[in-house]
């Protein structure tokens, strides 16, 4: 069987068989329209892979181990993980593996293409799949594509991927992947063009950058914007960018460059040029009888159509879309990096001088009243540090993840977590901890009368060595009260620490596991696998993803010290009553000892109150943007200058950032409007605003610092316009 196909081989019914993209530019193909040299791997090689290697099962057992609806996002981040390592590892089907080694070096020789998903649900005028399916630009050689074919099958059983399809009712198991296989065209300029406007269907849209098309569709250049009157073909208006940057072929992949003046200068299309886009989209539209949206591209004056997809249009009257967020939780390799230097730099300090400062105070000196305002200022602190513990070290973990998917994408290894060995190869507070408690064991261990005393509950001696140790211990770590059993039970003491010690000087002491391999031949095998430029950021990635590993288990441990200086507060005041009796202490006190909760004080769903600088100097009242998603909606603004900024992120806010990408759209569900200061109607942002059916306007010049957190914002979609303050929407 022949799993490549030629475009003039496709015929009409072959969505299943090629996917989206596939078909449709087989019908541009037919139909006279320039595109580029193009095969597809058919749904059926993906098929055949799944079925020969036993995958399609092995895919639905990870999946039926828990209810969809049940299973939290790193549950199925590590069910996606251990299914995208299968795609990496099992070999291909002879037959398929001599096709695709045949046909493809046959038809593109050393030419770099570029690797496209095709799924056969993908891509249609009910959902877009934007950025949820993967796709590799400047990819060479037989090998490599091979590679990359891999990694777009995988992609289709991505967490986002299946949280989209459970989220719009596909079903995933029956779900197909093809793959486009495309000549890289390097056009000079690039953009799309939209049929209908799906804000206004009496327009269309051009939207242009220089160089790739990869910059704007990625969000990273904000392109130059015309509005064409359908009926007139009248151009209606002309929004320029600020051109500077441009998206190149880089050495792999591809590489932004600044723009020559010259270039910077004038837009990237004429008037002449962008009523031939225009003339292109309409007919395309006739063919495919639908709108459409059409990425191209200008080679050497040339045009070339590079895709084409069923515009994803708005239902106006779709005012109410409650869904769940459907995106894992992910944060880039820049973004992680700030966030590391946030925790390492100021947070991590300032939880340790917070716990430092309460275990120095002579809580016996306060009296009463004091007391009572001191427990409540602890409890504050420990909320405040249990939202931080939320909104900063949980997101940092994901630093893991990202180089778990880097390590299994390069070395291929037969055990999805092989790459979690190299993490520990760094200092973790939990490890020194436990060696303190071995230590502690192995006092009890040698002494019978030790032992005994600890058993029976005697007191010990002031001068006992082990009594010293103890208490540096706890000083150090607490009494792991609450980080063992929870704060309703925290009120034991280091009785509970003592019972461990009494457990582990029961047995012998462990030792670390052997392992066949060392943890330094592992990174040896890893980091060889780079050149020297593209070694260092390997390095750099292991190295961040040492200090996420070693983090995600150090803040438990801090967390717990700010816990245990609570439960010291709460404990004298328990002291005081009951040597006192209730009538003999003072009723602040009292009362506080009884409201002190059956359970954490603080909440995964508490918020250290926001903080909003309010910018006291003349700012506009209204901004002007592109209308990318129709609506109204007013809102206060969530204005996003890093990642760290979402995990804030509360319902019926206004989302203000520099552009939306894959890994924001998780926060979308909970906005009530869009607003970016990148422009364009292929970005993410504006393609996910329009399938939720909520008011977007993109383009708004410097938005992120004009609209602060906080703001009382009217998005006005239809319009394209921002209003700051208070409006009437009667």
């Amino acid at each position: 069987m022949n799993y490549v196909v030629s475009l003039e081989d496709v015929d009409e019914q072959g969505h299943r068989s090629v996917g989206g993209k596939g078909l449709a530019l087989s019908l541009l193909a037919r139909n006279g329209f320039n595109v580029p040299q193009t095969v597809c791997v058919s749904t059926q090689g993906y098929e055949r892979f799944v079925i020969e290697t036993g995958l399609r099962e092995r895919i639905l057992l990870e999946l039926s181990r828990k209810e969809f609806n049940d299973m939290r996002w790193e549950e199925l981040w590590d069910a996606s993980l251990r299914i995208r390592n299968m795609f990496l590892t099992e070999p291909l089907p002879d037959d398929l593996h001599t096709d695709l080694r045949v046909a493809l070096p046959s038809w593109c020789g050393n030419k770099p293409v570029v690797v496209r998903s095709s799924a056969a649900d993908e891509d249609s005028s009910r959902a877009s799949f934007a950025g949820l399916h993967e796709s590799y630009v400047n990819i060479k050689g037989v090998e490599s594509i091979l590679h990359h074919l891999r990694l777009v099958w995988a992609s289709l059983w991505s967490d986002a991927a299946l949280l989209y399809r459970q989220d719009i009712g596909l079903n995933a198991a029956t779900s197909l992947m093809a793959v486009v296989v495309q000549e890289l065209i390097n056009g000079q300029r690039s953009g799309v063009v939209f049929s209908a406007n799906p804000v206004d269907p009496a327009q269309l849209v051009v939207e242009a950058v220089h160089g790739l098309n990869q910059g704007l569709v990625d969000g990273l250049i904000g392109p130059d914007r015309w509005l064409v009157d359908r009926v007139t073909r009248q151009i209606l208006s002309h929004a320029a960018a600020t051109r500077e940057q441009a998206v190149v072929p880089g050495g792999s992949g591809t590489a932004v460059e600044s723009l020559p003046p010259e270039l910077a200068a004038q837009p990237p299309l004429s008037d002449e040029e962008v009523l031939t886009l225009a003339e292109l989209a309409l007919r395309a539209e006739r063919v495919f009888g639908k709108p459409q949206d059409m990425e191209w591209t200008i080679r050497d004056g040339e045009l070339i159509v590079l895709q084409s997809r069923p515009v994803t249009m708005i239902d106006p009257g779709k005012v109410d879309d409650k869904r769940t967020w459907y995106l894992g939780l992910r944060r880039s390799y820049e973004n992680l990096k700030k966030l590391h230097r946030k925790i390492e730099g100021e947070l991590i300090p300032a939880m340790v001088r917070d716990a430092e400062q309460m275990a120095g105070q002579d809580l016996n000196a306060l009296s009463d009243e004091q007391l009572a305002q001191e427990i409540r200022r602890r409890k504050t602190i420990e909320r405040q540090w249990d939202t931080i513990y939320w909104e900063e070290y949980i997101p940092f973990a994901h630093g893991v993840r990202l180089f778990g998917q880097f390590y299994n994408d390069t070395l291929r290894p037969t055990d999805p977590y092989e790459f979690v060995r190299l993490l520990g190869a760094t200092a973790m507070e939990s490890l020194e901890r436990n060696r303190q408690m071995e230590e502690l064991a192995a006092m009890v261990r040698s002494s019978p009368q030790l032992r005994e005393k600890i058993m029976s509950g005697a007191h010990l001696d002031t001068d006992d060595a082990f009594l010293a140790a103890l208490n540096r211990f706890v000083a150090q770590f607490g009494d792991l009260s609450c980080a063992v059993t929870g704060f309703v039970q925290c009120s034991q003491g280091p009785e509970g620490l003592l019972r461990l010690v009494l457990e582990l000087a029961s047995h012998p002491p462990v030792g670390v596991a052997a392992h066949s391999t060392s943890v330094e031949a592992l990174q040896a095998a890893f980091l060889n696998r780079f050149d020297h430029e593209r070694r260092a950021f390997a390095d750099d990635l292991l190295q961040l993803a040492r200090a996420s590993y070693r983090l995600r288990d150090d803040d438990n441990i801090k967390l717990a010290r700010i816990e245990a200086q609570v439960l010291t507060a709460i404990r004298e005041g328990q002291r005081r009553i009951e040597e006192r009796g209730p009538s003999g202490v003072a009723a602040e006190l009292v009362g506080e000892i009884l409201d002190t909760p059956q359970s954490s004080p603080s909440s995964a769903n508490g918020h250290a109150q926001r903080t909003t600088e309010i910018d006291q100097r003349l700012k506009p009242r209204q901004l002007r943007g592109q209308p990318a998603g129709p609506g109204i909606a007013r809102g206060p603004a969530h204005t996003v200058q890093n990642a760290a900024d979402l995990l804030e992120f509360k319902h019926g806010e206004v989302l203000v950032c520099d552009a939306v990408d894959p890994n924001m759209t998780f926060v979308v569900p909970l906005a009530a409007a869009i607003v970016e200061r990148r422009g364009g109607m292929l970005i993410h942002g504006a393609i996910i605003a329009r399938e939720y059916g909520l008011p977007c306007v993109t383009g708004v010049g410097n938005v992120t610092e004009l609209v602060k957190t906080g703001d009382v914002v009217t998005v006005d979609g239809f319009l394209g316009l921002v209003t700051i303050g208070s409006t009437d929407l009667s």
